[in-house]
């Protein structure tokens, strides 16, 4: 497995080991020493999978403190445009984006530590994407920032007539909000 690190502390692109052959292909998409070993030492708790038709745009989510959530990101089928935001007010890179295609094809992994709001959007007719988390679900702390904040200026490859944007992720507060929404 490769890793690299990004210009926001903490995310980390994973390229797994592939075993290919004529019959298909081996990868560990997760092994609990390896990834220690590379700086991802958190323990997971839960698994979640999504399956989203093309143009849906989700996020920009996070979980406040003390639910915060870190996650190890990947796509089954189809492809994603995988988008980050730094949240932490004492990083260097608060407010920064980034952005990243995860796929099917690539079988790059993302790695978000805590203090990142995430969202994706679906590139391919259809996308299955799952991510494990350092922490459980705690609807009461979880926020939502607009995903489309001017601030922000995420170009979500997803032309705004064809967004398939569910109601809660339009009523997401602007970037500028979230220290108050924490």
């Amino acid at each position: 497995m490769k890793t690299q690190m990004t210009e926001i502390e903490g995310i980390v692109i994973i390229e797994p080991q592939v075993f290919g052959d004529s019959r298909g292909y081996f990868m560990e998409t997760y092994q609990k020493e390896k990834y220690a070993a590379a700086g991802i030492d958190v323990t997971f708790v839960q698994d979640n999978e999504s399956m989203s038709r093309y143009g849906v745009v989700r996020g920009l989510h996070y979980q406040a403190e003390p639910f915060a959530q870190a996650k190890l990101i990947r796509v089954v089928s189809g492809r994603v445009l995988d988008v980050a935001v730094d949240i932490r007010k004492d990083s260097p890179t608060f407010g920064k984006v980034f952005t990243l295609e995860l796929s099917s094809e690539n079988k790059l992994q993302l790695f978000l530590p805590h203090g990142i709001a995430h969202g994706f959007a679906v590139l391919s007719e259809t996308a299955v994407f799952t991510y494990k988390c350092d922490n459980f679900y705690a609807p009461q702390y979880e926020r939502t920032i607009r995903f489309d904040d001017p601030s922000l200026a995420i170009d979500w490859k997803i032309p705004v007539a064809n967004r398939i944007i569910s109601d809660k992720d339009k009523k997401g507060v602007a970037f500028n909000l979230i220290m108050h929404n924490s």
